[in-house]
């Protein structure tokens, strides 16, 4: 199953759309002939990343906290369904504001998922993430039934909603979906270069050493472009197919350690340097199953890391990103807007 023309007759609300997976949404949304309305904070300065889709027929844009309930629902109004992206994402933000974390990843969701049925809305898709996992055995792939093992405060946010929304789910007129994304790489209007994948690419292909710790730990990787379509996806299916339902969102094959990055990195080099170090800084090894939206929904991503890389290193070769090196416009480094 894959995302079809019913999206020319929705409107849909993307919080958090002007993100590194919600501005290729928006865009792909648009495409699909959705008219979609953005709520973003810009924390990031990042409001660059919707400038070349603002003037397209059927988008708007709000400049609002999902803190605030009265900026939500008048975001929310007139529009059928709600995807909410927006969170400080990834174990560093997290860890660098972790009250903020809590208001926002939590607190602020876990308003949004109570005021469901007050904004009439149909469908709403929270996005959590495949690190809720943690630590599981890499030999066994974790399906969404496994043990949540989460090891920093990012995914331990994600499993508090995600555990208030199922609670709520079977009560609620909106059918509420959880989606555990893998780890995103690929290009996007809001470039991040501080993600594995992307970043083992920038570095390598810029002429810089790069020092890997835990080589061989495993890790999930989904392009934004297929987190995009997985949504879609959800928002397209069958009601009975996803109300109250969570997916791991990636692919079986799409499973890597971090050696086996850099090894696919270096198929595109010339003498890449390398080093590896044992550090325990990031204790997270997981394999996941991908199995169930595969088979409940038809869902297959369109791209690989393999193909990825090649065409990140041209682009960086070729002097797309000259100025990545340090500028915080490409990461979720620091929280520059509040208010």
């Amino acid at each position: 199953m894959t995302p079809t023309g019913e999206l020319a007759a929705r409107r849909v609300l993307v919080i958090g759309g002007a993100g590194y997976v919600g501005s290729v949404l928006v865009a792909r949304l648009l495409d699909a002939g959705a008219r979609v309305q953005v709520l973003d904070q810009l924390i990031y300065d990042n409001g660059f990343a919707l400038h070349h889709l603002l003037d397209r027929d059927g988008v708007t844009f709000t400049r609002g906290d999902l803190r605030d309930e009265r900026v939500v629902a008048a975001a929310a109004a007139g529009t059928d369904d709600v995807v909410l992206l927006a969170s400080l994402v990834g174990d560093p933000i997290c860890a660098k504001y972790p009250d903020l974390a809590r208001e926002v990843n939590a607190d602020g969701a876990k308003r949004i998922v109570d005021a469901l049925d007050r904004l009439g809305v149909r469908r709403f898709v929270f996005t959590s993430t495949c690190s809720n996992y943690g630590i599981h055995d890499p030999d066994s792939l974790a399906a969404e039934t496994a043990e949540l093992n989460p090891q920093s405060l990012y995914a331990r946010t994600k499993i508090e909603v995600e555990r208030h929304l199922l609670a709520a789910a079977p009560s609620l007129d909106t059918s509420a979906t959880v989606l555990r994304i893998a780890t995103a790489y690929g290009m996007s209007a809001r470039m991040r270069f501080d993600l594995t994948v992307s970043q083992f690419t920038r570095e390598l292909a810029a002429g810089g050493d790069l020092l890997v710790y835990d080589a061989d730990t495993w890790r999930p990787y989904c392009h934004v472009r297929d987190i995009a379509k997985a949504v879609m996806t959800v928002l397209t299916a069958p009601e009975e197919r996803v109300r109250a339902e969570v997916f791991n969102v990636g692919d079986n094959g799409q499973q890597f350690t971090k050696r086996m990055i850099v090894d696919e990195v270096a198929k595109h080099l010339t003498s890449p340097q390398v080093a590896y170090r044992e550090g325990d800084t990031d204790p997270r090894n997981y394999r996941v199953s991908f199995d169930k939206i595969a088979q409940q929904l038809g869902f297959r991503v369109d791209n690989t890391v393999q193909t990825y890389v090649g065409a990140l290193v041209a682009a960086v070769q070729n002097g797309i990103f000259d100025d990545a090196a340090g500028n915080p416009r490409y990461g979720n480094h620091e929280v520059r807007h509040l208010g």
